[in-house]
């Protein structure tokens, strides 16, 4: 890959970074938020336990896209940015380009969804 495609996946993978973690922080802060003034009523506290659970589960799919993109960046610093990390082969840039902190090629992609290869961790 040349140095300036690399680099403009650089730049959006860090924006993404940066928003991703204030989108976690503020989601965190609303959860905290949510548990101020303890509900009187059943109904209230239903309301706000659904709350929490929610404002969690979203965090939850934040922290786990900022990981990712932590992981693409980390993958780049070594050198190995848009190669499968199932069978080594170049990631389609225009994979790519809709997702940046992709770790598989579409072959391997569809075979990780259909429950053919397993989750690296890497």
């Amino acid at each position: 890959m040349d140095k300036k495609k690399l680099e403009t996946f650089r730049k959006q993978l860090e924006e993404r970074q940066q928003d991703l973690r204030k989108i976690v922080a503020r989601t965190e802060q609303d959860g905290r938020d949510a548990d101020v003034g303890t509900a009187q009523d059943i109904a209230d506290r239903a309301a706000n336990s659904y709350t929490k659970e929610f404002l969690f589960h979203q965090s939850n799919n934040e922290r786990q896209l900022l990981q990712m993109v932590e992981v693409a960046l980390a993958r780049m610093r070594e050198g190995v940015f848009g190669e499968c990390i199932n069978c080594g082969n170049d990631i389609n840039a225009k994979r790519l380009e809709a997702v940046p902190w992709t770790r598989y090629c579409i072959a391997c992609q569809e075979k990780l969804e259909q429950g053919l290869l397993e989750e690296s961790s890497t």
